[in-house]
């Protein structure tokens, strides 16, 4: 009988140094197949396995992301490379433990008679106001293109079909799905096949979250890579709670995107495919942070590398 006791007391133990922790992530959008596995997690119980009580919050046009983490709001967000190296510079002590994807899923959408990006310096370029801060520039200097031949995108692509003078941004699984339901033929170039270096679909905290609780911090990152393992082998139960959030998401809209994130290895690629999921080196972020001080949007700051760490990544190996 002792002996019984003495298990079901070392039981309640091991729970209770494992509880569960209350953690709220904020995506970057409304919800989408794009946001799929951190979904998956929760709906699959991932995150509760490692000792998680997780929130899913939508982005959106009006929610400021780094301002809710920073303020302490939120503990986790859907970040951008960018977006964390220049919130060093304005003093917000931000950092990425983990990139879902290998590659930034940014890229542009032109008329069949396009064939690289290259042919885009004759076109009228729509961009939106985030693009002139980010990949704009970008492709500036690597075609040199001119602020001049752009004009404002505003997600509605009746302009562009009207027009075959006209290139616009766009995301593989969206535009393209919304051309193809239009019956209009269109060509997708996504940057990052062109050199474009920033990682796609960051975890990213603040500093002094790794700080304090690294533990936590590691096993949020292993779960939702998990959860995006899973998602990607079957995203139904992810899905499921995406349509919750977000009622405007159909099925052909998520099977559509789901595929087009597997064929382009967003998740899986690069060097995920070899050292694991979610992984980073040091080479890709410097190159990043190269690009962003040549063409003027940050200046060079000899603390750059705080805008991520591997600890969290680095020996992991969830292999996709």
């Amino acid at each position: 009988m002792k002996s019984a006791f003495a298990a079901i007391a070392l039981a309640c133990a091991a729970t209770a140094s494992f509880a569960q922790d209350k953690v709220t992530f904020l995506t970057s959008w409304y919800a989408q197949a794009e946001h799929g596995g951190y979904y998956q997690a929760v709906a699959n119980g991932i995150y509760k396995k490692h000792g998680l009580d997780v929130t899913v919050k939508m982005g959106g046009p009006q929610v400021n992301a780094v301002q809710l983490v920073a303020a302490g709001q939120a503990d986790f967000m859907m970040g951008k490379d960018f977006q964390v190296l220049a919130g060093l510079e304005q003093g917000v002590p931000m950092v990425t433990v983990g990139a879902i994807f290998q590659k930034e899923p940014q890229g542009m959408v032109t008329h069949p008679d396009v064939n690289s990006l290259a042919d885009l310096k004759d076109k009228t370029i729509l961009v939106a106001t985030s693009g002139r801060s980010t990949w704009w520039p970008w492709l500036k200097l690597k075609y040199g293109f001119k602020d001049e031949q752009t004009r404002p995108y505003t997600s509605n692509m009746q302009p562009f079909f009207a027009d075959k003078g006209l290139a616009q941004q766009g995301f593989p699984s969206s535009e393209p799905f919304t051309a193809e339901k239009a019956g209009q033929k269109v060509k997708f170039f996504l940057f990052a096949d062109d050199g474009y270096p920033p990682y796609g679909n960051t975890i990213v905290t603040l500093q002094k979250t790794v700080k304090d609780k690294p533990e936590m911090v590691q096993r949020f990152v292993r779960a939702t890579l998990e959860g995006w393992k899973s998602y990607m082998e079957n995203p139904a139960a992810g899905n499921a709670l995406i349509k919750q959030d977000n009622p405007k998401m159909d099925d052909e809209m998520l099977a559509y995107a789901h595929r087009k994130m597997k064929e382009m290895k967003f998740f899986d690629g690069g060097d995920a495919a070899r050292l694991g999921a979610g992984v980073m080196t040091d080479a890709r972020w410097k190159t990043t942070y190269d690009f962003m001080v040549s063409s003027g949007q940050l200046k060079p700051n000899p603390n750059w590398q705080q805008a991520y760490t591997l600890q969290f990544v680095k020996d992991l190996k969830v292999l996709p």
